[in-house]
């Protein structure tokens, strides 16, 4: 990647903010004219070939406008962006509207996808509050049909989880029952590397730990429970959705587990800090991610339960006030938990 100079710095980032707001290629007469630049058109041309040339701009018509790459773009939000506050009354009422409906799990969920949705014109998603470490609390092991048995697995926080078992032979619900308490009473409050470290003989203990290990993995591994969104239809208005097989994968990115899953996995539920996580084009996830991009954020505290906040829209968006937004809604919804605590 080149080293830009600030001249470089400054056109790319108008080229960005023109872009974003007209949805035009920006020619260098509108940037020289339309911000007073103390240099020539000529020049700005020059520097638009230079930006093309190493992958931050591309020419999508045969005219001399410019807009912005994904390279284009993520450079932006990394080194020249600027991000603010929303203002005032705009928090005020959010922060009004949280703590309406902040003794309802569910009513505060939707209403902040809802509230994140309309506040940046863009695809929502909230995910529930999961714990960081999924840890044993509760089993219990039901005999249905033969050798079938139903596992019910409760976590620590409450989270509920289900698997069904075949053993070898059918065994007793009395049998079943004795399996479940022993291992209730050994396995109270433990993680995966406790679970793992444990050996038995027993080959109804084995196959029930094996399931209790993977359901709790799977559990630390994903988003566990609804993924609550909102606004896909704001999204699908933008000029970029006309095609439609670019708005068929926005909405199966969007409706779909597996890529949203995986993506919270790398950022929000994977890194060792919070903050704002912003990937623009897939940034070497999903193939299928290569034409939106994502700003996402954690909620609640690392160490015991936290959630994820977010926006999907195509790569041209006002990331400033996205990222804004983000942060405002994540840090919003961290105060309320965190008071409903202690209260």
């Amino acid at each position: 990647m080149m080293s830009l100079t600030e001249r470089q710095k400054l056109i790319l980032a108008l080229i960005v903010r023109e872009y974003v707001n007209t949805v035009d290629p920006v020619s260098s007469r509108t940037l020289v004219e339309g911000y007073r630049l103390d240099f020539s058109s000529a020049t700005v041309r020059n520097e638009m070939v230079v930006l093309t040339e190493n992958g931050y701009l591309q020419q999508p018509y045969t005219t001399a406008g410019r807009a912005p790459t994904a390279m284009g773009y993520r450079y932006f939000v990394r080194q020249l962006m600027r991000t603010g506050e929303l203002p005032g009354h705009v928090q005020q009422t959010i922060r009004h509207q949280f703590y309406q409906a902040r003794h309802d799990v569910d009513d505060w969920l939707a209403l902040a996808v809802s509230v994140l949705a309309r506040h940046t014109n863009a695809a929502a998603l909230v995910t529930p509050l999961r714990a960081e470490k999924a840890r044993f609390k509760h089993l219990e092991l039901v005999a249905t049909r033969g050798r079938q048995v139903l596992l019910v697995l409760v976590l620590e926080g409450g989270e509920v989880r289900q698997q069904t078992l075949v053993l070898e032979k059918p065994i007793s619900q009395r049998s079943l029952s004795a399996v479940a308490a022993k291992l209730n009473g050994e396995l109270k409050g433990l993680g995966v590397e406790d679970i793992a470290s444990r050996s038995t003989d027993d080959k109804v203990e084995q196959e029930a730990l094996r399931v209790i290990l993977d359901e709790i993995e799977s559990s630390e591994s994903v988003v566990a429970g609804e993924i609550y969104r909102d606004g896909l239809t704001n999204v699908l208005s933008e000029p970029e959705f006309s095609d439609p097989e670019v708005a068929q994968t926005a909405l199966r990115i969007f409706e779909e587990r597996l890529i949203l899953d995986d993506v919270l996995s790398r950022t929000v539920f994977g890194g060792e800090s919070g903050g704002i996580h912003v990937l623009v084009g897939g940034e070497n996830t999903w193939h299928e991610l290569k034409k939106y991009s994502l700003v996402l954020a954690q909620y609640g505290s690392r160490g015991q339960s936290m959630g994820a906040v977010g926006v999907l829209g195509p790569l041209r968006m006002d990331y400033g006030r996205m990222v804004s937004t983000v942060r405002f809604i994540s840090d919003m919804m961290s105060e309320v938990l965190a008071e409903s605590m202690i209260n």
